[in-house]
């Protein structure tokens, strides 16, 4: 048995300041006294949070998931938790068929291997395409983009958590509806340019989630509310990419009433994450990252290279939105998006001890996967 003291704990309705957390690989408790015989930890007044999930993330620290090497995996996850993300989803995009296969493949071998590995675990792969629009293909390679095919997503079912797709390209949703039918598999929509009325639909055939919500989606208009009209009047789990540039920080309190608890923080984050300015390539393609932005050569935005804890503190500061709400829009709701908040996404006895320990500015400074020191500073 282990025991945070001195500790101000996000809970997921709450902070609760002072308190000690008794942990083993679970979490066994929130007390006023240790108790004898545990090894101690001094959190010294800092915050203690349950550990981060990153949902949509294709790159870090100059490796690409689209790599399909087993290596770039590792430096991904072991760069990650840095910023508190104690599991991910590593974000395939539209490359080769072949690639993505060969990307899927390796994390399926990889994916046992993360439960004992020193970072992040890897809870299944994101699929973002190549099921998608052309008119909404964003920084993604047109030349690979398919229709929906429901075989493909029903091969690799075991791995894929969220496959990302284009709803009016699926002709009467027939790969949705046999998704939802046969498979866990969470259908989101993206890069999509579907009406209002078409995307609404898809929620009914079957679509449970949405990829970066705003970016590369039909807007929300008064006279055409666009998929992100659909997204907003259903029950659909959504992302959001909260670097403060790729969302205006004032649409922040926006969604989140809208939202509440289906509003999912993401980083949608590069190859070039963690590394200097420069140029970079992702699925093949080359991109600049400035600052806190990255553009394809021609001018398009891509994604992003946001760390997961900056995104939450981004969006604390920038809303009236409470910080442990912010702590559980990058926790427990996109674990509850992807059917693992049995076990994580929020410090609740019984779960896993997937712990993290931050400063006053939401820098990371201890986390902690299954009850193990895996990063401290």
């Amino acid at each position: 048995m282990k025991a945070i003291i001195n500790a101000n704990i996000i809970l997921k309705d709450r902070i609760v300041e002072g308190k000690t957390l008794l942990y083993s690989s679970k979490i066994e408790g929130i007390v006023d006294d240790v108790p004898k015989d545990v090894e101690i930890i001094d959190a010294k007044g800092c915050y203690v949070a349950p550990g981060l999930i990153d949902i949509h993330i294709h790159g870090y620290l100059g490796k690409d998931v689209c790599d399909a090497n087993k290596e770039s995996i590792k430096v991904i996850a072991n760069g990650i938790i840095k910023n508190g993300v104690t599991s991910f989803l590593p974000t395939t995009m539209t490359v080769s068929m072949d690639t993505i296969e060969g990307a899927l493949k390796v994390c399926r071998s990889l994916k046992e291997e993360s439960k004992t590995w020193d970072g992040a675990l890897i809870l299944g792969v994101h699929a973002e395409g190549p099921f998608i629009s052309p008119k909404k293909k964003g920084a993604q390679d047109e030349r690979y983009i398919l229709k929906p095919d429901a075989k493909f997503v029903k091969k690799y079912q075991d791995i894929i958590k969220i496959i990302t797709m284009a709803p009016e390209e699926d002709q009467d949703f027939k790969a949705i509806k046999e998704i939802r039918r046969d498979t866990d598999v969470i259908v989101s929509m993206g890069h999509t340019d579907a009406t209002y009325e078409t995307a609404y639909a898809a929620t009914i055939a079957g679509v449970r989630h949405a990829t970066h919500t705003f970016n590369a989606m039909s807007p929300l208009n008064q006279r055409n509310p666009g998929v992100v009209g659909a997204i907003f009047n259903s029950d659909v789990s959504c992302e959001l990419i909260v670097d403060t540039f790729h969302i205006h920080p004032a649409i922040y309190n926006m969604i989140y009433k809208l939202k509440g608890d289906k509003l999912c923080f993401i980083t949608d984050c590069l190859p070039a994450g963690g590394l200097p300015d420069g140029e970079y390539t992702l699925g093949g393609e080359k991109f600049i990252s400035k600052g806190i932005e990255c553009r394809l050569l021609d001018g398009t935005i891509a994604g992003s290279i946001l760390k997961l804890n900056q995104g939450v503190w981004n969006v604390y500061k920038n809303s009236d939105i409470p910080l442990y709400e912010c702590v559980n829009c990058a926790s427990l709701n996109p674990a509850r998006a992807v059917h693992v908040d049995d076990k994580k996404g929020s410090i609740e006895i019984g779960k896993d001890a997937d712990i993290i320990i931050l400063d006053k500015e939401f820098k990371v400074l201890k986390t902690i996967i299954g009850g193990e020191i895996k990063y401290e500073v």
